[in-house]
């Protein structure tokens, strides 16, 4: 017998659950209809084989124990600022009569880079004394009468253009557990910086200074850190900034307070006074004391140590750097050697500055992504509720973020916690496996630079690493490790 009880699905507007593609949810919200998106894609990036060969990673001991293994190296890692080395040719004798800059990101050349990679690369031309003029400085590098190289490649790392170059200090930084050291250049506080591709008197000036003032200043205070503890323990500080609204990426306001107070006690000390100039204490303190960003190469290069320390392990499908260089962002895996895995860089997405667009954005460039395969970053956005304010969205996007996070890594760092997920450790340990599973693409927070040289920071906001970078990554992965 037919039951004759009326249906009402079609009496009204429809309320609908739609999954993956949301090319029909237009047609359903513009007829009144309620509707429920399911961001989901086919794991292995709806590629039959890439899935297959997912499938047989995600169940392959080999991996899980490297995996393991990887992120323990990088739970017990522990950074020591121990020293400034006043020049990068004292450091890595490649630099040392050789016209050779580093920059951050992949590898890029001339004619690929943005205009802020190669406005930062006149100015360090200039630096050296190799042109007298931006324009003689610009042919030259067009000629290719000066040499490039990736910061990665010497143990080090650096912000937006990342240039370092023959004359520049560095922090230096050694990780205790596995002995690694990792460099990175100063940080210059905002307005017309290096790292953004200004190169006129007043950058080249400042540059001069930390030469002369700021480094000298800064290496005797640490060796009075180093002398009573043996370094500075920057993780330590990262840990506490996390708990006092830093992620350590975009926002170091807490990490740099924390800096500032360990310094201004060691450089109080009546030996380190005397032997300084006069007034170059303060110049130095005051310096510090105006740029709330001043440890984000600190975070960097702590960074770089640890993840460093967990390159290397066979088998290991965990993500130890990421890297843009205003073209391209690149990845390196623990167990694939140097290779970089790249794709074209994606635009930020965020709040801009009066006057900017979105149109006036270069793609995204740094290092300074170091930091979310360590932990911090977007990985640890929920710590920085603040942040939310400078790159836009909400207190529960910041939340949303950490939690997607932890989806695509191997597990939790307890000695990192974020007190608005009820102390739960930082996602530790970039899957690339998870991230083809998910199809989740990991979230960094970052500065917004203008597309022309010199301009400068022009928003914030965030940025998800290309897919394309993943999916090569775990190509050779198949080739490698899954023979």
């Amino acid at each position: 017998m037919m039951n004759s009880a009326p249906n009402n699905l079609l009496a009204g507007a429809p309320a609908v659950l739609n999954v993956g593609i949301d090319a029909f949810n237009a047609s359903v919200t513009q007829h009144g209809g309620t509707l429920v998106n399911v961001d989901w894609r086919p794991p292995g990036n709806a590629q039959p084989l890439l899935a297959w060969n997912l499938a047989r990673a995600l169940a392959d001991e080999r991996i899980d124990a490297a995996n393991a293994e990887a992120t323990q190296r990088i739970i017990g890692a522990r950074p020591l600022w121990e020293d400034i080395a006043l020049r990068a040719d004292g450091v890595w004798p490649e630099l040392r009569g050789t016209r050779l800059v580093l920059h951050a990101g992949p590898p890029v050349a001339w004619q690929a880079m943005c205009g802020p990679m190669r406005g930062a690369l006149v100015g360090a031309v200039l630096y050296e004394g190799w042109a007298q003029t931006p324009e003689q400085a610009t042919q030259m590098l067009a000629r290719g009468e000066v040499e490039f190289a990736q910061c990665h490649d010497f143990g080090a790392v650096g912000p937006m253009t990342g240039i370092i170059s023959a004359s520049m200090p560095l922090i230096q930084v050694r990780e205790a557990t596995r002995g690694r050291r990792a460099y990175t250049n100063l940080n210059e506080g905002i307005g017309r910086c290096l790292r953004f591709g200004a190169n006129g008197p007043d950058v080249l000036q400042r540059l001069k200074w930390f030469e002369n003032v700021l480094a000298p200043v800064l290496k005797a205070g640490v060796r009075e850190v180093f002398e009573a503890t043996g370094g500075m323990d920057l993780k330590a500080i990262q840990a506490q900034a996390l708990l006092m609204g830093d992620e350590v990426h975009s926002r170091n306001a807490a990490s740099t307070s924390l800096l500032f107070m360990q310094l201004a006690v060691a450089l109080a000390a009546p030996r380190v006074r005397e032997a300084l100039p006069a007034g170059h204490v303060h110049q130095a303190l005051e310096f510090i004391a105006r740029s709330s960003q001043f440890f984000l190469n600190y975070s960097m290069v702590s960074c770089k140590a640890i993840m460093d320390s967990a390159h290397g392990v066979p088998h290991s499908t965990v993500v130890t750097a990421t890297a843009r260089n205003g073209t391209e962002t690149g990845l390196r895996v623990s167990g694939l050697g140097p290779q970089w895995f790249t794709a074209p860089s994606d635009f930020p997405q965020g709040l801009f500055f009066p006057g900017f667009t979105q149109a006036d954005a270069c793609p995204d460039i740094g290092d300074s992504a170091i930091t979310e395969t360590a932990g911090f970053g977007g990985c640890s956005f929920a710590a920085s509720p603040a942040l939310t304010l400078l790159a836009g969205g909400s207190v529960s996007d910041a939340l949303r973020y950490s939690r997607e996070m932890h989806e695509v890594c191997v597990t939790r760092n307890p000695g990192l916690s974020l007190p608005a997920l009820d102390f739960a450790g930082a996602p530790c340990g970039i899957d690339v496996r998870k991230v083809l599973d998910t199809g989740i693409r990991p979230v960094m927070t970052t500065g917004i630079a203008h597309r022309e040289a010199g301009i400068g920071q022009i928003g914030a906001g965030i940025v998800r690493v290309p897919m394309a970078c993943y999916v090569r990554a775990f190509e050779a992965v198949a080739a490698q490790i899954l023979r």
